[in-house]
């Protein structure tokens, strides 16, 4: 069996099209628009030898770019303008869009797509790389 045959069983990726998933119960995360967005997604897969998991892209609107992160992990720290969290906390609910692995899933779909079910993007690191990314030259 290769690789491509191992489909991730998590109860929070979709069967068929696409699905708002409840942030902070399973993942938190971080969206970064437009072109912005897929320089740090390349970054990032560089920084992880090709692995920096779970990261969502949009087709259309604002192309934004979801970097899928531990639950809890984006609701107490200063992130640099330019980023979106999405997180739960008290009077506050947010929402992320998460595609199927496969079939139709426009305007979205996986730019890395999860390896396990609870394997996310290294907070520490996608701070760090967005820091540097939108700190002026």
């Amino acid at each position: 069996m290769n690789e491509e045959d191992q489909e991730v069983k998590a109860d929070w990726i979709p069967v068929s099209g696409f699905q708002l998933r409840k942030a902070g119960v399973q993942f938190d995360a971080v969206r970064v628009d437009g072109d912005e967005g897929r320089r740090l997604a390349d970054w990032i897969e560089a920084l992880t030898g090709g692995d920096p998991g779970p990261v969502v892209v949009e087709a259309n609107g604002r192309r934004g770019v979801y970097f899928l992160v531990p639950p809890g992990s984006t609701a107490h720290r200063a992130w640099p303008r330019g980023v979106t969290r999405f997180n739960a906390g008290p009077a506050h609910v947010s929402y992320v869009p998460v595609p199927a692995l496969k079939g139709r899933t426009w305007p979205l779909a996986w730019r890395f797509p999860p390896t396990c079910a609870d394997r996310f993007v290294h907070p520490l690191l996608l701070r760090s790389a967005v820091a540097e990314l939108f700190t002026p030259s």
